[in-house]
């Protein structure tokens, strides 16, 4: 999303992104050294209700710490943001911390999510409709890591404030994450701002415990991701030759969540034939995991001032709000 491109259009349909768009990005990331596949492929509808149970498993603390990180100082954020303002969620999903902010914010003018599932940003629009019926509500169906028109609402806000939970953000090389913030701090324009959820550096147990829960929830997830692939491309994975495996790289300070082939096989998708050998990898996901001074620092060189930082007793989890820089 660039400055040029925030036009006075009307709400877009919800139209999911098209299934070449899939297809070519399977193929380029197989086709890499080391083998890949986009993340953002893992939330389709299976894939969103899998998250949602992931979110609830003891070992999986980042939700429920961020929960609880905006549910005891929402006040001072809402504060912060201030009155009359645009909010833009990304990738907001079910809306359950959203939900949190926007009861808090005073007289927002107008909540404009934007989520690549379709069936996911629509429930929660009913929702958040029925909640907040004063509320104009311009949902966008995309993926935001590329080029959005956002609609233009009725009322004139007195800002625009970007909304990034759930440490998303994590999921970027640095110097990816980088340009992305760039990009929002154009969204969010001169005066406004970014709340955004980051998790913070701990214990390497703790850490690689939440993304290989002891009842299989997040194998699952990430063993969806080629079920997903076979259904939109007619590939033939057989998820029974796959294994999750989650692992702390701790020199560059990120998880790194693999499947790993558990024999000698060949996967066609369409023309294309892909050989894996036993114990091959595919990277599926890396989050890093951030300092608060490097996090701050990191978005200082994208243009944001650092305002405040909410986190929890233990200090597992950050949420940071950041307004751009005059």
């Amino acid at each position: 999303m660039t400055a040029d491109q925030l036009t006075t259009t009307q709400p877009p349909s919800a139209i999911p992104p098209a299934t070449s768009d899939l297809l070519s990005d399977v193929i380029a990331g197989l086709s890499s050294d080391p083998r890949t596949l986009p993340c953002k492929y893992f939330y389709d509808e299976q894939g969103a209700a899998l998250f949602q149970k992931i979110c609830e498993l003891p070992e999986y603390y980042i939700t429920r710490t961020e929960i609880d990180i905006l549910s005891r100082y929402h006040a001072e954020i809402a504060s912060q943001i201030g009155p009359n303002v645009e909010l833009i969620g990304l990738g907001t999903g079910a809306g359950t911390k959203t939900r949190i902010l926007i009861e808090a914010l005073d007289k927002p003018a107008v909540y404009i999510p934007v989520d690549i599932s379709e069936k996911q940003l629509r429930k929660s629009t009913a929702v958040f409709q029925k909640i907040f019926p004063n509320l104009e509500i311009l949902p966008v169906c995309a993926d935001y890591l590329q080029p959005v028109v956002l609609p233009s609402p009725r009322r004139e806000a007195a800002r625009n404030v970007v909304y990034f939970p759930g440490s998303t953000i994590g999921n970027f090389e640095p110097n990816e994450a980088l340009e992305f913030l760039r990009r929002i701090a154009n969204v969010s324009g001169r005066g406004g701002g970014l709340l955004i959820g980051a998790d913070l550096q701990k214990d390497q147990n703790v850490i690689e415990a939440a993304y290989n829960d002891s009842a299989g929830v997040t194998a699952e997830f990430n063993l969806n991701l080629l079920a997903h692939i076979n259904r939109k491309t007619g590939a033939n994975f057989d998820l029974n030759q796959w294994q999750h495996r989650a692992i702390y790289n701790s020199e560059a300070g990120r998880i790194e969540m693999y499947l790993i082939s558990q024999a000698d096989q060949t996967v066609r998708i369409q023309d294309r034939e892909f050989h894996f050998r036993a114990g091959e990898r595919i990277l599926t996901e890396h989050s890093y995991k951030h300092t608060p001074e490097g996090f701050i620092s990191l978005a200082g060189k994208a243009g944001f001032d650092f305002v405040k930082l909410w986190t929890d007793d233990a200090r597992l989890f950050g949420v940071f709000y950041f307004v751009t820089a005059m």
